[in-house]
């Protein structure tokens, strides 16, 4: 059984973010770095089409500094 959702809200804790840039490589339509590294979100309600790998994002973050919220 699959669940519908109405959207996503992408969130970041910039403070545990290593610089490690996987979300950057997996959503580069959502994600950035900082000038030290440090993740960014570019669309913190991204279209249905980027699910996917924002919740790519979040699962290769090594210190889970991504949070993804369905709403």
């Amino acid at each position: 059984m699959t669940e519908e959702h109405d959207g996503m809200r992408v969130m970041v804790k910039p403070e545990v973010c290593i610089g490690a840039g996987q979300c950057v490589l997996a959503a580069p339509e959502v994600f950035d770095q900082d000038d030290d590294g440090v993740v960014q979100v570019v669309d913190e309600a991204p279209e249905l089409e980027l699910y996917r790998d924002v919740r790519l994002a979040a699962a290769r973050c090594p210190v889970e500094a991504i949070g993804v919220v369905e709403t």
